[in-house]
């Protein structure tokens, strides 16, 4: 799957107004995860990992609990997910993914993030085969055998395991993931998972050079700043 899989998923810096937009990306997140699955952390373990997620990502707690309690209330924004796809600068391979409840308003916003760009949005299924939906575990470890065997003994869909200076990475299809997960703690009781995420790995990338590069930085700022983008995936390599 190649190593390089956090590169492919576009983060905001963390400046302080940066950090605010991440809280209410994640804000909006947990809480359309808490009203379709539950408000119960132990009982929804979408919800558990992505409290991980957040906490790893330094998300104060009052942005998580104003979250949870909302759900709670049932009522509020009926957002769903959507995801956009096309070609952005140097002909790089781009999907993005939203959470809107308005997807009027979504997908011209990201329409115009293109289209300011020289980039094309393109029709679903454009580029999404070129791509992997994967689970991705990393945690500390250099027993890659071990880790192969426990996922297998639980009848688990591996993908990929790597081992780099005593980090294992497991990729996995995006619907093993809780299996996946599961499986580790099981056999490793005291396990931290350092990523624990769903990505759309790139299969092929494309080297984006000279002028094209401060395109895509463009391109990427302002789908950044589209309060709807939740996240970025590419397979452009600067």
């Amino acid at each position: 799957m190649g190593r390089a899989y956090q590169n492919r998923k576009e983060s905001m810096a963390k400046t302080a107004n940066a950090k605010s937009k991440v809280y209410s990306k994640y804000g909006r997140e947990i809480y359309v995860v808490a009203k379709q699955g539950g408000v119960d952390p132990e009982g929804n373990l979408a919800l558990r990992a992505l409290i991980d997620r957040a906490k790893k990502d330094q998300v104060p707690a009052h942005v998580v609990e104003k979250a949870i309690e909302k759900a709670k209330g049932g009522a509020g924004e009926d957002y769903a997910p959507a995801v956009y796809e096309g070609y952005g600068p140097g002909n790089c391979m781009v999907m993005v993914e939203c959470l809107t409840d308005n997807p009027n308003r979504t997908i011209g916003e990201v329409r115009n993030c293109f289209t300011k760009t020289k980039s094309k949005i393109g029709a679903p299924g454009s580029v999404s085969h070129m791509f992997d939906h994967c689970a991705i575990l990393a945690f500390a470890g250099d027993d890659e055998d071990a880790v192969l065997e426990a996922l297998m003994m639980a009848d688990v869909d591996v993908t990929d395991i790597e081992e780099d200076n005593g980090k294992i990475t497991v990729f996995a299809p995006h619907t093993e993931s809780h299996k996946a997960k599961q499986a580790l703690r099981d056999a490793f009781p005291d396990l931290e998972f350092d990523v624990d995420e769903i990505q759309y790995l790139p299969q092929v990338m494309t080297t984006v050079s000279g002028d094209d590069v401060a395109v895509m930085e463009k391109f990427l700022d302002m789908l950044n700043d589209c309060d709807d983008v939740q996240n970025i995936y590419h397979n452009a390599e600067f």
